[in-house]
């Protein structure tokens, strides 16, 4: 009797392995363990997401072009050479490590290649000082039509429609018996007040009104006093912020290191290692976590070497080296920071540094010096924390605080090396003319 084959039987069989394999490789795709990348089906695969701002770039992986952003791409475990391009911009690279199970994000910043150039003043500038928040641009003007017009003024660095149109606003008028022109302009650490320091008078103004310097007392006995309630107030917000990075980088920052200056997100250090002898920063200072930045690290310190710490990531970069035309050194006002309580003046007179001096002009330098680098003629945050701004060359550069994607971002003229950023990143300030015979103005350079 010939066999029979069970048709019914063979195709239930049949059904159940396909469904289990089906969820088999369901079950394997979904936990990751099989992917279809641009090679085939890798076994083991990471997660490479392409992100640029703006987005809408083409994404190049090993020379080849796979997608625009932003998208996700799955990967084999290894090293890439990503290169991110939209026309108009800047192309960004950079060596990416992607690593299996894992997330790695690009957030690659596009600079305009060709950006735009807004005057923001048309009366001339001198004196020019930025708030301690970044949000405000304070200068002197003697060039005005109208005499009633000369005198103090605060740019506001926003990007409300009304503020625009209105423009800088005067907040005092030049009077007889002040000469503003040889005045200090000092900014309160909270960005409200000024210290006007004139050669005939010493005043403290608003800077949100017009104000009367006539009607403002004189303040020169009191001037010592204001100026150490502000250094404690520095000094407290100083030991808020650097309390959240490890011990170890506190002491380097303290002990070894000038120009030390927290990222506005508060998460990095940028600081120069000034001291004669190398030293090694240890390694797993904190926790490691997922998908770090993989660039090339330098822990080993170096005398007059610019660094940035990360202190979520545990990763230490190199900035390059002290700029030769640095002047000005900033110190750090605390000194005792293993203490749990902060100092203060009433406790102990010499709690922490001091930025007070004997000149007026030696007075602004330090106050100016310590909230921002622009006055060392150094470095430079960038808003978003994860770039740097800087003059090389009498160029604007823009780089990843790990130093890769070192960009130029303008080569016009500008003066006295004065560049400073929007808040929101969005444009750059600087001081130029395109007239010999004109007066120095602030221009807004398009960043966006």
């Amino acid at each position: 009797m010939p066999f029979q084959v069970n048709r019914r039987l063979l195709y239930t069989l049949a059904s159940g392995l396909v469904i289990f394999l089906g969820t088999f490789l369901a079950i394997q795709y979904a936990s990751g363990a099989y992917r279809f990348t641009e090679s085939g089906v890798s076994p083991v695969t990471g997660l490479l997401s392409a992100n640029s701002f703006p987005n809408g770039a083409e994404v190049y992986i090993d020379d080849r072009l796979v997608s625009a952003t932003d998208d996700t791409i799955y990967l084999k475990p290894g090293s890439y050479q990503i290169e991110i391009r939209k026309d108009g911009f800047w192309p960004w690279r950079k060596t990416v490590d992607v690593e299996g199970e894992l997330v790695t994000q690009t957030n690659a910043q596009l600079f305009p290649i060709a950006p735009s150039l807004v005057p923001l003043t048309f009366t001339g500038v001198e004196n020019v000082t930025p708030s301690p928040d970044g949000q405000k641009i304070l200068y002197y003007t003697a060039s005005a039509s109208a005499q009633t017009k000369n005198g103090l003024y605060v740019l506001e660095l926003v990007d409300n429609l009304l503020s625009l149109q209105r423009g800088p606003k005067q907040i005092a008028q030049n009077v007889p018996g002040i000469d503003l022109s040889q005045a200090q302009f000092i900014w309160s650490p909270d960005s409200t007040e000024v210290m006007v320091l004139a050669p005939e008078k010493e005043l403290l103004v608003s800077a949100s009104e017009n104000n009367n310097l006539n009607r403002l007392p004189d303040i020169s006995f009191q001037k010592s006093i204001i100026f150490s309630e502000w250094e404690e107030e520095m000094y407290v917000r100083e030991r808020q912020f650097l309390g959240r990075f490890p011990e170890e980088v506190i002491e380097v920052a303290t002990e070894s290191a000038k120009n030390v200056y927290i990222s506005p997100d508060k998460k990095r250090l940028l600081y120069t290692y000034v001291d004669d002898v190398p030293v090694v920063l240890p390694p797993n200072l904190v926790p490691p976590v997922p998908a770090p930045n993989n660039q090339p690290e330098s822990r080993r310190l170096q005398t007059d070497q610019l660094y940035v710490y990360d202190r979520e990531e545990d990763r230490n970069f190199s900035a390059g080296s002290v700029s030769e035309q640095m002047e000005i050194v900033k110190d750090l006002l605390a000194v005792d920071l293993y203490n749990r309580n902060p100092l203060s003046l009433e406790s102990s007179p010499s709690a922490f540094r001091r930025l007070q001096a004997t000149t007026a002009a030696q007075l602004k330098q330090n106050f100016d010096g310590y909230h921002t680098p622009l006055t060392l003629n150094s470095i430079q945050w960038f808003p978003d924390s994860k770039h740097l701004l800087y003059v090389d060359d009498q160029t604007v550069k823009i780089k990843s605080y790990d130093g890769t994607n070192d960009t130029t971002v303008y080569s016009g003229p500008f003066a006295d090396n004065f560049v400073y950023p929007w808040p929101d990143g969005s444009k750059l300030l600087i001081l130029t003319t395109f007239n010999p015979n004109t007066s120095l103005n602030l221009y807004a350079i398009e960043m966006k």
